[in-house]
């Protein structure tokens, strides 16, 4: 229960910012979220004993707040002032980096210094964000010797020889690391690092040498995480939170049971969650690394003396490169991979999940030669560990077989990862698990394995839900035809019944505000020429370009909005800014100065502009949206996950369709009304919202704008 102690620090700072505010008014929606983010904490259950205690989502909130509640601050103070009063972690995640660089540099500094509530925070990031000092410097030793130059590549670091623009840039790096002119976050490097050269000078958990590296002192990564442990609110991304559990939690961030997550942009949790529990492996590049498991495993054996696992871990790389050797032939085989010549990558979907049975076998022994190499590799890792505080003369040679095997080993896991999911099958009643294999093209006789759960519900509840001392899961849409049913079957929290769902109220007057106008359409979205020639037709009529304001029109479709575009009259075209043709803040800057000069601006963008875009004021009067948000399942998992339910006997454009499109098509009218002076339409030129019987619901679930 929420003391009385709490209730008094959380009232007495919330009065503390309205102090040190001017014209600071405290919203009821707020103070709301206030009261429901400090009552779930506070419903927390500790350990007792030994005893894990068993969660039914007592403290875990779901809570929907529209634009204009001030989300954030209620969380932070309500969520600040219960992990410090609770001895709890506060991790605040988000699903886009906008919105972290918002709570790092806005938000927790504001309240911090407007309520005095004394919380420290800090920014997390993977290890895959940061330089290994061990990697870099030995690169750059190498190619000073000329080793590098000469053709004499480190075995797992260059799968080639290096160009010398390539070596330039990593000296380049390596003396401002060691001059201390930058910190090795690449996120601060003065320009973009090229995906395959960072590759170079980053590490796995698998190639650290951990407290025996040489550079551990001043390992960005570590230095980073060191501070995590200092303050009392943590902020990182989805991504991450969901990496760190699925490692078993603690690892990167704190224990889930130590933790007080605040998890914003929810709305993307479940896409984000079966991201980040799909695998996928390159038959090629498998077989490419298979290879330098002997010469390592070579080392490793000289520096340890452990014939056996070296041995062993030979023998498994053997039997994987004969399987994968297989299955080539047989992939080469297939008629389905080649049937159709004009896609440039076909892709085989294994129906249902279910492997044909000649496929069976070879994917039973890829998982056990899988399997065999990672706890042989891992082995050879424990055996260098020991070798090293024997040998101290060899470090050097055994830091140096490390890191080559702490390569091999994440990919091991990774293909271990793959085939554990090919060989599973899961029960008729359970969400199948989606398994493809695509011919790549840029690699000859090259096949990519990808697998990954339709629904990551169970991963979610066993991993997080069921752990977590408290959540919050918040957004301004969570809910979907006006209910909270798809987001908690998704994210697995509609097996935990005492988790609370409140929608707060939007302090907007949307009747006042705004207005709705659905224009008699012809054409159906169904006929995109016919659509297209229509809408083209209703733009000059919609928009007033002899006024300084912002329209934003928004498609599903990035063709149909390139040939709209180029079939307007020259004055729409001429006051035009389109998505993709200029960088997205060139494009936003051109929009504020077009305005700012007294000409009319017009925005066309896509999906990702129909979320996250805020212009307030008179940047945005109206917002005019070219057809229904709808997603067709065309990629695997989606395919998979639309069968599965068809089979259950159940309608997956009425199970996940409609209702997906729902939100997404409350976030594209959301862009006009963002703050309580602001005023406009939306217009939605699509005529299955009258047309069609989803329609009505689709309506119903808007906000109440009037009806011209």
């Amino acid at each position: 229960m929420l003391t009385d102690a709490e209730k008094d620090a959380i009232r007495d700072h919330y009065r503390t910012i309205s102090e040190n505010l001017p014209g600071f008014r405290p919203r009821p929606a707020q103070r709301r979220m206030l009261a429901e983010v400090a009552n779930a904490l506070s419903r927390c259950q500790e350990k007792q004993g030994d005893d894990a205690p068993d969660r039914q989502g007592e403290s875990i909130a779901v809570i929907e707040g529209p634009t204009g509640v001030g989300k954030s601050l209620a969380y932070l103070l309500a969520g600040g002032v219960m992990a410090k009063a609770r001895n709890k972690k506060l991790v605040v995640t988000s699903a886009t980096i906008a919105l972290q660089e918002q709570l790092v540099n806005r938000d927790l500094p504001f309240v911090v210094e407007k309520s005095g509530l004394p919380v420290t925070f800090a920014l997390a990031k993977g290890r895959g964000r940061y330089l290994c000092p061990q990697r870099i410097f030995a690169l750059t030793a190498e190619s000073a010797q000329g080793q590098l130059l000469a053709g004499d590549p480190v075995l797992t670091l260059w799968d080639r020889k290096p160009q010398a623009e390539e070596i330039e840039a990593l000296r380049e790096m390596a003396d401002a690391f060691y001059y201390r002119k930058w910190n090795g976050d690449r996120d601060s490097w003065q320009t973009i690092i090229d995906d395959g050269l960072w590759g170079r000078v980053t590490n796995d958990r698998h190639g650290c040498l951990k407290s025996a590296c040489p550079n551990r002192p001043e390992c960005p990564f570590y230095l980073a995480r060191d501070t995590l442990e200092t303050v009392d609110v943590i902020v990182a991304n989805h991504d991450l939170m969901l990496a760190d559990v699925s490692m078993g939690g603690g690892v990167i961030l704190p224990p889930p049971e130590d933790s007080f997550y605040c998890i914003d942009e929810a709305h993307h949790l479940a896409k984000k969650a079966v991201n980040q529990f799909s695998a996928e492996h390159s038959l090629a590049q498998a077989m490419g690394w298979l290879d330098k498991v002997g010469p390592v495993a070579a080392r490793v054996e000289t520096l340890t003396g452990k014939t056996d696992i070296t041995g062993q871990a030979m023998e498994a790389a053997d039997a994987a490169m004969e399987t994968l050797s297989e299955w080539l032939w047989l992939l080469e085989g297939e008629e389905q991979l080649s049937a159709n010549s004009e896609n440039l990558e076909p892709t085989w979907l294994i129906e249902d999940g279910k492997l044909p049975e000649r496929l069976q076998t070879p994917a039973a022994n890829m998982a056990i030669s899988a399997r065999a190499i990672f706890k042989h590799l891992s082995a050879m890792t424990d055996a260098l560990t020991e070798a090293r505080k024997e040998k101290g003369n060899e470090t050097v040679l055994i830091d140096k077989a490390a890191g080559d095997l702490g390569f091999l080993t994440g990919r091991a896991e990774q293909l271990m990862a793959v085939w554990d999911l090919f060989e599973k099958e899961t029960e008729d009643n359970s969400p199948p698990i989606a398994k493809w294999i695509t011919r790549r093209t840029e690699g000859k006789g090259d096949y990519l394995f990808s697998a990954s759960p339709v629904s990551a519900a169970a991963s979610l509840a066993a991993t997080l839900w069921r752990r977590a001392a408290g959540a919050i899961l918040t957004s301004a849409t969570l809910r979907s035809l006006g209910a909270f049913d798809l987001l908690l079957s998704q994210t697995g929290l509609r097996w935990l019944p005492q988790v609370q769902c409140v929608a707060l109220d939007s302090p907007f007057n949307f009747g006042e505000q705004g207005e709705l106008y659905l224009p008699p359409m012809l054409a159906s979205p169904k006929d995109p020429l016919g659509h297209t020639r229509e809408i083209v037709e209703w733009l000059p009529r919609l928009i007033d370009t002899t006024e300084a304001v912002g329209t934003l029109v928004l498609f599903s479709s990035r063709k149909q909005m390139q040939d709209v575009a180029a079939l307007l009259p020259a004055n729409i075209r001429d006051a035009l800014l389109v998505q993709g043709e200029i960088p997205k803040s060139v494009l936003l800057e051109t929009h504020h100065t077009r305005l700012g000069a007294g000409q009319a601006s017009i925005i066309f963008g896509l999906d990702s502009f129909s979320e996250g875009l805020d212009l307030p004021g008179e940047s945005c009067v109206h917002v005019i949206i070219a057809k229904l948000p709808f997603a067709m399942p065309d990629d695997p998992v989606g395919r998979t996950l639309s069968r599965w339910i068809e089979k259950r006997g159940g309608n997956p454009f009425v199970e996940l369709t409609v209702p997906e499109a729902s939100i997404k098509l409350i976030q594209a009218v959301g862009r006009l009304i963002r703050t309580e002076r602001d005023y406009g339409r939306v217009t939605i030129l699509d005529n299955r919202l009258v047309k069609q019987s989803y329609g009505k619901k689709l309506l119903a679930s808007l906000p109440p704008f009037k009806r011209i």
